[in-house]
This record gives structure tokens, sequence and C-alpha cells, in this order.
């Protein structure tokens, strides 16, 4: 059995969504995600892309996440907002509540654990 795979999204067919309504602050954002891998214990990995809009998150999952392109703006709720761009990386715990803006179309490859 191979221990390897590359992230190949030609050969992954991405899911299209878009924030809850209740979670919508502003725009019209839509995603795509291209899900690589989903191994057992609830652990994924691929790449999501959205176009610009403003929507509220709440993790119950952790996240590290690696923006690949695009500019994207995260606050937490009572915290500072955080700018990322291509080349920033971040981790995202279970428990946060706040606000993710897209204002240039971003794209990240991400390791979510449930």
């Amino acid at each position: 059995m191979v221990k390897m795979k590359k992230f190949d999204l030609a050969t992954v067919e991405p899911e299209v969504g878009e924030p809850a309504a209740d979670r919508l602050i502003a725009g019209t954002p839509r995603f795509r995600t291209w899900n690589v891998e989903e191994a057992d214990g609830g652990l994924y990995a691929g790449v999501w892309e959205s176009t610009p809009g403003k929507w509220r998150i709440v993790y119950d999952e952790w996240e590290y996440f690696h923006i690949l392109s695009g500019y994207s703006v995260v606050t937490e709720d009572g915290g500072e907002a955080v700018h990322l761009r291509a080349g920033d990386s971040m981790i995202l715990r279970p428990g946060f509540k706040g606000t993710w803006e897209v204002v240039e179309t971003t794209r990240k490859d991400y390791v979510i654990r449930l």
C-alpha cells in the first residue's frame, strides 16, 4: 500500500457551497472545496477557495491552513483582525468564534481534525 498522496486537484471534483444565510454578513461569497484526503478518526486535507464576502465562523474542529493566494481577514470575537495573504499560515482551535472576510478571492490548503 502506498503511504503518500500528492495534492492533485485535477483528480478531485470540487464541492460547491456558500455560507449559511444566517451567518452571511456581506457580499455573495461562493466556495469550492477539493477534499483530497479523508482519513479515519475525522482527519481531512485539501484545498478551499472563496470569492469575496464576509460571514461569521464558529469552529468545533481544529484546523491548520496555509494561504496559497488572495487576501482575507480573520477576526476573533473581541480580538484584533488578522490579515492573511499568500504564504501566511494559521491554526483555528475548537471554540473559535469570529468572522472571515475574503477581500480578494482566497485559496488555502488545509488539514482539519474533528
